[in-house]
This record gives structure tokens, C-alpha cells and sequence, in this order.
């Protein structure tokens, strides 16, 4: 590939040239470095920057241009290739590979075109295969859909051909860097002050809650900040299909992950599988990190309803009474039990359910707290707590307050576990506020 001086370059083909000179560059790179052995980032450098400055020596290239070569075509080598620049970016929550030359980001709330893509086709897969290895699973023809996650959290799906029609697809929901906390979420407006207090009382007391919500919602993360109330003593057994939880402030902590099928379609290990195992290892709470299908029975029956109270999770709704329906479904995808004996069940197992929303300002907020009361004429009753509701605009955001509606009805709990008192005065504050 014969590779012209930059400034023999219209503007317009400079970035063209840009990744010829790259493809060049990192192809030399591959061909001289010595694969003998296990080299150290710092050799790999080496090899880089001589071969820059051989190639680059009569191109015009200047000083912050071969920088950006050299961590370039590092990236390709040992780390994730255009993708590291993205990971890296704060304001990137969501990378989206629609093939190895379309990529879309979430950038700040709002969908955007990438203007980088890989150098083939070839390359693209190899990634796909590196990333999914490392997470000890397995993606090809036979299984063309699985979930993953990187080393710092991000979660990651791939859909291979012939499932996904145009090629394989990508998608890397980051893992949030920041250090979220309940200060935080006040700070933005996802939460309220005396909310996020009632919820520590509710922890504290060993509610069982389920946080409901739409995909980027903020589920997870709330998850993570409910269990900073988790008592430091209590021993906290979390069961993931892909680790996604950061429990920073639980000393006993057993983390459980699902495991696919190997090649021949055995040894694999679901959540009902590890809800199961949970059971064995003296837990006090059981965190579910998402209930999808048939694993809601187990976790409703083994974990909720045999003395573990104070357990966590989430699922996919859009209000609290959905959430509900969407349980009873999922209930039944694992079990042959007539639908009332089910809402039996999930009434006494479930005391709270919190739903979150992404807003039509990309901004997320906790919509709707309510309580499980029980049932009447069959039907799961809920008694709503919070709402939030919208008061206007300002500047391109909307404005609102968190409303409570309701008092929490069943107080057995707080009572038993002490709380009764500072969770009265807290209910007692709010409504004199509003």
C-alpha cells in the first residue's frame, strides 16, 4: 500500500488517508514484532514507534498526529481497537454496532452516527470472538446470540448471522465509572432527599423490592444504591446472568453467574440453577439482578418466601401494575400452577415495587413507588406511595416534584426491625411539606 505525503491531500480525503497510513503502519507492526514470546505493552510501543517513524519520516505528519498513531494502532493490537477511544469517552453510554462500518453511540441521551469503523470485516470478528472469550462464553453459527460483559463492567450482546440478517451486531451498554450515589441522584433530580430516605428505611426494615423499568432506565443502578443500606453484617448472595452489580459496601458477599451450554449443549447453569444454589451458602438476602422469564418462580418462591427477606431485583415494565402482570407471565413460563395460587404467591413474597422512566428529556427518574396490599376479587391490589409528577419546562428539562399519594399500609416490618418510629417521622414530614 503506497501511502502519499499528507499535504498532497485534499481535506476532504484526509481521513481516508489517515486510515491508510494506519492499516500500513499497524500491518508493518504484525510483521516485525517477534510473536515468539509474550511481549510487554512497553515492547509493543517500541515496535510502534519505530515503525512510525520509518513510515511517517517523509509524509509530513506531525508530532500530535504520530501520538495519536501510536495509540491507535496499540488499541488494535492489545487492547479494543476503535472501540477503546469510545469506552473511554464519559459522555458515551452506549456503543451500538450495526455490522463492522455502521456504529452508532448514545451520546448525552441522544443517538448519534460514528464517523470510525473498523478496518474489515474480518477484524470486527475477530473482536466480537476475543470479547465474548474473555467472558468465558461462546458465540458462532449454532449460538448466535449471547450476552457478555467487559472487564470493567460494560455489558455486551452479540447477534451473529444468519440471525442477524446484515451482519453481526454489537451492542456495549457501558458500566457507569462514576461513583453513583443517592447525593448524586439528588443532585440531577432522579430522587428526592426524604425518598431516598424512606427507601433506607425500607431496606433497613427487609422489605422485599423489585425495581421495575425500561431498558436504560436506570435499574441497575438503583439496585446498587439500595444495597449501600444493606447492613455491613448481613451475608448477601447476588445472582447475575451477566455481572453487572457493584456492591461496594458488603464485606460478605458471594457474587453467583450464569454459565452457557459448551459445544455440545451441556453443563449449562441457569439462575434457577443458582437461585437454588443460594439457598445452600446461609444467605440473609438473595439480589437477583434481573428476573426475564422462568427464573421469576424460583426466586419468588425459594427466595422471597422462605425467610429471606430484604431481597432485591428487578424486571422489564412500564408501571408498577405491569410489573405485576409481567411477573404473573413469567411466573407461568416456569410452572404449571393455576394463575391464582400464583398472585398468592407473588402478594405475599413481594412488599414494594419501585419504577423508574426515561423522560422525553432523556433524564431518569424514579416515577412510581407502591406497595403490595394483597388481593381482592383475585386481582393483586397496590397501594401507590410516590408519584412523580410534572410541573413544567426549564431550559429544555422537565420540572416536577416527587408526591406522596399514599401511607404505607403494612408496617409489621418496620415495627419488628425497630424503624417504626424515624419511618413515622419521616411520612409525617413529607406530608407537612406538601
Amino acid at each position: 500500500m503506497e501511502v502519499i505525503g499528507i499535504e498532497k491531500v485534499r481535506h476532504e480525503d484526509r481521513k481516508e488517508w489517515q486510515r491508510q497510513l494506519e492499516a500500513k503502519i499497524c500491518a508493518a507492526v504484525r510483521k516485525e514484532m517477534d510473536i515468539s514470546r509474550e511481549l510487554s505493552d512497553e515492547e509493543v510501543y517500541d515496535y510502534i514507534d519505530q515503525v512510525i517513524l520509518r513510515e511517517t519520516a517523509r509524509t509530513g505528519v506531525n508530532m500530535k498526529e504520530r501520538i495519536r498513531l501510536r495509540e491507535s494502532i496499540f488499541n488494535t493490537l492489545r487492547r479494543l481497537d476503535i472501540l477503546q477511544d469510545m469506552l473511554e469517552d464519559p459522555e458515551i453510554t452506549e456503543i451500538m454496532m450495526n455490522g463492522y462500518d455502521h456504529i452508532f453511540l448514545e451520546k448525552n441521551g441522544r443517538l448519534i452516527p460514528s464517523d470510525k469503523k473498523f478496518a474489515s470485516r474480518e477484524r470486527y470478528e475477530d473482536l466480537v470472538q476475543q470479547i465474548v472469550s474473555r467472558a468465558n462464553r461462546i458465540v458462532n453459527r449454532a449460538s448466535p446470540i449471547v450476552d457478555a460483559r467487559l472487564p470493567d463492567g460494560s455489558r455486551v450482546n452479540v447477534i451473529m448471522e444468519p440471525v442477524a440478517l446484515d451482519g453481526t451486531t454489537m451492542t456495549i451498554r457501558k458500566f457507569a465509572d462514576r461513583e453513583w450515589n443517592m447525593d448524586k441522584l439528588i443532585e440531577i433530580g432522579s430522587i428526592d432527599e426524604k425518598m431516598a430516605q424512606y427507601f433506607r428505611l425500607l431496606v433497613l426494615a427487609r422489605y422485599n423490592i423489585i425495581v421495575s423499568g425500561g431498558t436504560g432506565s436506570g435499574k441497575t443502578t438503583i439496585l446498587n444504591l439500595l444495597s449501600d443500606f444493606i447492613p455491613s453484617e448481613e451475608r448477601i448472595v447476588t445472582i447475575e446472568d451477566s455481572a453487572e452489580l457493584n456492591l461496594r459496601t458488603l464485606p460478605n458477599l458471594v457474587r453467583l453467574e450464569t454459565r452457557d451450554a459448551n459445544v455440545e449443549g451441556e453443563n449449562q447453569i441457569t439462575i434457577q440453577d443458582l437461585i437454588r444454589a443460594a439457598l445452600r451458602v446461609r444467605p440473609d438476602r438473595i439480589i437477583v439482578g434481573e428476573v426475564r422469564g422462568g427464573e421469576a418462580f424460583p426466586m419468588i418462591q425459594a427466595a422471597m418466601n422462605t425467610g429471606h427477606d430484604g431481597s432485591l431485583s428487578t424486571c422489564h415494565a412500564n408501571s408498577c401494575q405491569d410489573a405485576v402482570s409481567r411477573l404473573e407471565t413469567m411466573v407461568l413460563m416456569g410452572c404449571e400452577m393455576p394463575l391464582m395460587a400464583i398472585r398468592g404467591q407473588i402478594s405475599s413474597a413481594i412488599d414494594i415495587f419501585i419504577h423508574l422512566g426515561r423522560l422525553r428529556d432523556k433524564s431518569r427518574k424514579v416515577l412510581e413507588v407502591a406497595e403490595v396490599v394483597g388481593r381482592q376479587e383475585g386481582e393483586i391490589v397496590l397501594n401507590t406511595l410516590f408519584r412523580f409528577e410534572e410541573t413544567g419546562e426549564k431550559e429544555g428539562r422537565l420540572v416536577g416534584e416527587f408526591v406522596l399519594v399514599n401511607s404505607l399500609l403494612h408496617r409489621t416490618k418496620l415495627k419488628l426491625s425497630g424503624h417504626l418510629e424515624e419511618f413515622s417521622r419521616l411520612e409525617g414530614e413529607y406530608l407537612k411539606d406538601v
